[in-house]
């Protein structure tokens, strides 16, 4: 009696795509694919303040896309230089206090295009 996937990719041990050797005998270093950030020069972002509750101000970054930007590393830097407290929320980067033109002058020293905005 034959098996169901004989001879196909499911009934072979799984090889590596480097060398051909089965994965328990291969030596090749870990394939890493480092993520591609887009360059800050072909972004716009929008900064605004915006009032929320118990009368406390937050500065918002807008425009920027997730899949071409490392936010983590661009909210600690934000953060630092304006020396506040700040939050990932959807796509926007949310920093503690009225902090436009701290946030505008470290952007554009980062190389981002600043649109106009406006406080609310």
């Amino acid at each position: 009696m034959t098996r169901l996937f004989a001879g196909t990719a499911f009934d072979r041990p799984p090889t590596c795509e480097v060398c051909q050797k089965l994965e328990d005998e291969c030596a090749c270093p870990p394939v890493v694919k480092a993520p591609t950030w887009a360059d800050p020069k072909t972004q716009t972002v929008k900064l605004f303040e915006e009032k929320r509750k118990g009368n406390r101000f937050v500065t918002i970054v807008r425009g920027l896309k997730r899949e071409t930007t490392d936010f983590a590393a661009l909210l600690t830097s934000l953060k630092s230089t304006c020396g506040a407290g700040g939050s990932i929320e959807e796509d926007d980067l949310v920093i503690q206090g009225q902090q436009l033109q701290r946030l505008t002058d470290q952007l554009k020293s980062l190389g981002y295009r600043i649109a106009g905005g406006k406080s609310k």
